[in-house]
């Protein structure tokens, strides 16, 4: 009897030590960790980046200066998921739009779904709000251009290695007459190494 109890109370002890393995440890946003070789927040970020830099620098914005004589004004449109794996593209829209807005050179819009939220206060307000704080309907600032874009993705696989490559493509449309103004592409190209690698 005594046994049997020594053997559980062993398994007990393996179990909770077994159960003490986790840990979680914070770590710098700009240290580059990529553990499964997918499309991550780094990746996201820095196709951002490089992007906006190349949009923001080319002859469509110093045309439209000279022409209009301001800031346009952009909306994003959207970017398609077509690669392989789940891409949460929301985040990479977010990063777009705050490397945009945060260049100060492009005046920026709401989306058509934060739009619909937007003009739904402002009917709450029509109705609750007092004459000098009511904002009115109908003064909304129009986009100029839209910026839409896609992910792409291939892997290559041998045995134990992969490379995975994925394309982002993005263009800038005019709204006034559809001309594209600018058409971008960034590769990123991971080499994966593991025991058992999978797409």
């Amino acid at each position: 009897m005594k046994a049997w109890i020594r053997g559980a109370l062993v398994l007990l002890a393996m179990a909770a030590v077994a159960g003490c393995g986790h840990s979680v440890e914070r770590i710098d946003r700009d240290a580059e960790h990529d553990l499964s070789g997918r499309w991550n927040d780094q990746d996201s970020r820095l196709v951002a980046e490089e992007m906006i830099a190349d949009v923001l620098d080319r002859p469509w914005l110093r045309e439209f200066r000279r022409d209009e004589g301001g800031r346009p004004t952009v909306i994003v449109g959207g970017v398609r998921n077509l690669s392989h794996e789940h891409i949460n593209t929301r985040t990479f829209v977010n990063d777009i739009q705050r490397e945009l807005i945060n260049s100060g050179q492009v005046d920026f819009v709401a989306d058509a779904d934060q739009r619909e939220r937007i003009r739904e206060e402002r009917r709450d307000q029509d109705l609750h709000a007092s004459e000098e704080t009511r904002k009115a309907m109908g003064e909304e600032l129009g986009a100029d251009y839209m910026l839409l874009g896609s992910v792409n993705s291939i892997i290559d696989q041998e045995g134990r290695r992969q490379v995975r490559y994925y394309q982002v493509d993005m263009e800038l449309i005019s709204l006034a007459d559809n001309r594209k103004v600018w058409i971008g592409n960034k590769e990123i190209r991971k080499l994966v190494r593991s025991a058992s690698a999978r797409p």
